[in-house]
């Protein structure tokens, strides 16, 4: 492993970044439209099985969020490890990152197996929709090993300023879920009819193959796997360096699902056909926030990288053209879905209640896109500074004291749509606030560490 080949502490910050982000946003396209292909194949077969998707979103996201946890540890450990040049740390808390995701993803998801039933009708679904839901959940639940390798993995490769492999290895899951859907969901020769069942075993099929393509390139392309079995002294000091960053990620990461699950249950009281287009919405909503979620992810590295080296002028120069970008790129998403959005609702279901709900949703939630960049570029950003408190703090803020109080207050004034004026408008008060907040913090971390 080089750790030279990818250094990002030289060149143009403003092409550097785009350099990262524009393949790291082809790759999380292709996983956007991973999530898409299944909402459009399941919402073929009726709005109440599209219902079920939707309720599955939240419990999906807590599984997600402990592997997304370690992997913004990951992402902000090694890249720093890179930035001193020490190979050992590198390839060390790579691998002892896999191993204590692959722990606590298995244990949650064994605790979720047992417990679908319960958890599912306190999040309001109905006897109606729960048999579809139980379909669906007793196959993913097996197959989340699938998931956190290539999440946490790709985050260590990414650290290493390679957004390119993480990209291909995403959009080979796309490919093949795109292959297998419409085989497992309608049947074709041998293969029968499966429903939602199909799905869930399609997504499994497709993550497993995009497992081995990602342990290929982590043991043979990278090299970021170290195959000596550490003791348990350097085990527990590896887990320590990444909980500090990746303890406080999980539990805010929590906080998204937990707070999905609450809006969930809040829309599910307005019926099933409002559920079923808050589904399709926010699965159309993360395509239009694409750039913004890849910019966000790269600035770790690139942040990384120039902490380690001490680069602090590229630093602030790199937040300052994130920020921007934010802007425009959210300005001119809210435009675009302005004057299309409406025509969106109708490729996933034929209800002309769906359709509605969709269309009004996009021309509320986009106005807050360019800030909701913002805030993740800053709550990525604390963790690479090793200060996850605070990156924790903005995200509390932003859901139980802006959000989830606006939407109960919203729904009681304007009813359904109350609740998306909410979401947009949380977002435009936290990005404001979380940037001037991270100005604040760069500006005392360099005084602190600049004579170091």
């Amino acid at each position: 492993m080089n750790l030279n080949k990818n250094l990002l502490t030289t060149g143009p910050i403003r092409q550097t970044l785009l350099h990262l982000t524009l393949p790291m946003m082809m790759g999380m396209i292709g996983m956007v439209i991973f999530n898409i292909i299944d909402t459009y194949f399941i919402g073929k077969l009726g709005t109440i099985q599209l219902t079920a998707m939707s309720y599955t979103l939240p419990v999906i996201m807590i599984v997600g969020s402990i592997a997304m946890g370690i992997s913004v540890s990951i992402t902000a450990v090694v890249s720093l490890a890179i930035g001193e040049e020490n190979t050992y740390k590198v390839q060390r808390l790579t691998t002892d990152g896999i191993f204590l995701s692959l722990l606590l993803v298995g244990i949650i998801s064994l605790f979720g197996y047992i417990s679908i039933y319960p958890l599912f009708l306190l999040l309001g679904a109905t006897s109606e929709v729960m048999p579809f839901i139980d379909q669906y959940m007793s196959i993913w639940y097996f197959g989340t090993i699938t998931i956190v390798i290539p999440m946490v993995g790709n985050s260590a490769i990414r650290a290493t300023g390679d957004t390119k492999t993480p990209a291909k290895i995403m959009l080979v899951a796309v490919i093949i879920n795109i292959i297998l859907d419409p085989i497992f969901i309608f049947g074709l020769g041998p293969i029968p009819n499966m429903g939602i069942t199909g799905a869930a075993i399609a997504t499994v099929i497709s993550r497993s193959i995009t497992l081995f393509v990602s342990m290929w390139m982590l043991i043979r392309k990278v090299k970021i796997i170290s195959f000596i079995l550490p003791s348990i002294k350097q085990l527990i000091t590896s887990w320590k360096i990444i909980l500090h960053i990746g303890l406080p990620a999980i539990a805010t990461g929590m906080i998204i699902p937990f707070s999905t699950g609450i809006i969930t249950k809040m829309i599910s009281v307005f019926g099933n056909s409002a559920v079923a287009a808050f589904g399709i919405a926010s699965r159309i909503e993360s395509v239009a926030l694409i750039f913004l979620m890849a910019l966000g992810s790269v600035l770790s590295p690139f942040v990384g990288q120039n902490i380690g080296s001490k680069k602090y002028d590229r630093v602030k120069q790199g937040i300052k053209y994130s920020h921007l970008f934010s802007i425009i790129w959210g300005i001119c998403i809210a435009i675009l879905l302005a004057i299309f959005g409406r025509n969106i609702g109708k490729y996933f279901d034929s209800s002309t209640e769906v359709i509605k709900i969709v269309s009004i949703y996009f021309l509320i939630r986009p106005i807050s896109f360019g800030f909701q960049g913002i805030f993740k570029q800053v709550t990525t950003i604390f963790n690479v500074l090793k200060k996850p408190i605070n990156s924790s703090l903005i995200i509390i803020f932003q859901m139980f004291v802006l959000y989830i109080p606006l939407s109960f207050l919203g729904a009681e004034i304007f009813g359904l749509y109350g609740i998306f004026f909410a979401m947009s408008t949380s977002y435009i008060i936290t990005g404001i606030i979380s940037a001037l907040f991270l100005k604040f913090s760069i500006n005392k971390y360099i005084q602190v560490f600049s004579n170091y």
